[in-house]
């Protein structure tokens, strides 16, 4: 069975809410609704949505801010926002994109238009998590097709290093016929 995927909708108006929820909802997603900046940061805290769609006007916190500060949490900063907002300026705009945004819809939108923007980018999650692994050697092949040891793509691509040990089972497998292995591990 397949995930139903969880869009995350912010907006002060409780009427653009029920209106998206119904959208979405009957289009295969589901939906969780904030009415403003701290109730979307709070929930993202207990609950990782595939993608948010977020209002720039709101009252206490507008929307760039709340991209922002969920683009600098390396928890979540990986979740895909479209920005869903009345505002046109093109400046709005850029400062959306500035903020972290992955996509920009001005209201009054076409429902099929943004769900064809939710759907690619929802889409676009998913694929950023698949690695193509060989199944022999365990390599990983990049964007440009070459093919990379595990660890070296993931320091790469992600915020990781490693450290590197041998386990248990690999020491019996390359030692477990020496004397000195032997005599240790008596």
């Amino acid at each position: 069975m397949r995930k139903k995927r969880l869009i995350l909708a912010v907006d002060d108006n409780p009427r653009n809410l029920q209106f998206l929820g119904k959208l979405l909802s009957d289009n295969g997603y589901d939906v969780a609704v904030a009415q403003n900046g701290q109730q979307t940061l709070n929930f993202i805290c207990k609950n990782e949505p595939d993608l948010i769609l977020l209002d720039i006007m709101m009252p206490e916190m507008d929307g760039y801010t709340v991209c922002e500060k969920i683009k600098t949490d390396f928890a979540t900063r990986h979740i895909p926002i479209i920005f869903l907002t009345a505002k046109t300026d093109p400046g709005d705009v850029i400062k959306g994109f500035e903020a972290g945004g992955v996509d920009y819809v001005t209201k009054p939108f076409n429902s099929a238009e943004l769900l064809a923007r939710v759907r690619t980018h929802v889409e676009v999650t998913i694929l950023r998590g698949l690695l193509p692994i060989c199944s022999r050697c365990k390599k990983i092949r990049d964007d440009q097709g070459f093919w990379e040891q595990v660890e070296s793509y993931l320091e790469a691509h992600s915020q990781v290093t490693f450290s590197h040990g041998i386990c248990p089972d690999c020491l019996d497998a390359l030692y477990g016929d020496s004397d000195w292995y032997r005599k240790k591990i008596k």
